[in-house]
């Protein structure tokens, strides 16, 4: 059972107490769905002597993600739009949570510059085409599966990359490719493109967390 303690979400007060104790590098994860990469995240860094997932941020009531965070125990912070983009961008809920790194897992917001600004190198997304190609503002999940199927492409993937102040533009950081036979549809494409989130994404998270 969730419990709320401000705008976070929490399992218990113990729960927070000890993960902010913990003496490694701690993780936001930033999520809008159902979660699986951040399923994926999670058992990933279970145990981890690196770093500890420590905060899921949800800006949709009712996400998949929010039940994960519970059955996890990890605290989760709901966030709402007008103090996202023009409030303090919930920086105070990040610091008192000591999160060093953010991870977007399907987070659907444009990151403000707020915490741009204060996690500089420090936030990163992955995003289900090979940038430069299909990227940008409204590029998002079926979007650009369907966008890739109709252009005819014969190969597409995923894209882990920092994020800065414009859509899908910060360095790349690792690509994965997989190949669009014909008769695959946008279905089918994103079943492989889950696949390759799903096999990369903790993995090139723990390589770039152990470079801070």
């Amino acid at each position: 059972m969730l419990e709320k303690l401000g705008d976070i979400y929490i399992m218990s007060t113990d729960i927070l107490h000890e993960q902010k104790n913990r003496s490694l590098l701690q993780i936001a994860i930033f999520a809008s769905g159902a979660g699986s990469n951040a399923k994926k995240i999670i058992e990933y860094f279970r145990g981890s002597k690196e770093a500890s997932i420590n905060l899921i941020v949800c800006n949709r009531q009712g996400a998949g993600v929010i039940q994960i965070a519970a059955d996890s125990q990890i605290p989760v912070l709901i966030i709402e739009k007008e103090r996202f983009f023009n409030g303090d961008s919930y920086l105070q809920e990040l610091q008192h949570s000591s999160i060093n790194f953010i991870v977007l897992a399907g987070f659907l917001w444009k990151i403000p510059e707020t915490l741009i600004q204060n996690f500089r190198n420090k936030i990163i997304n992955i995003h289900p085409a090979l940038l430069p190609k299909y990227g940008g503002k409204g590029m998002y999940g079926s979007k650009v599966h369907d966008a890739i199927i109709a252009a005819g492409e014969t190969e597409s993937g995923i894209t882990i990359h920092y994020v800065d102040e414009h859509y899908d533009n910060g360095d790349i950081i690792f690509q994965a490719k997989c190949n669009i036979e014909p008769n695959d549809t946008a279905e089918t494409l994103a079943e492989k493109i889950h696949q390759l989130e799903h096999e990369n994404f903790a993995r090139v998270i723990e390589e770039c967390v152990s470079k801070i």
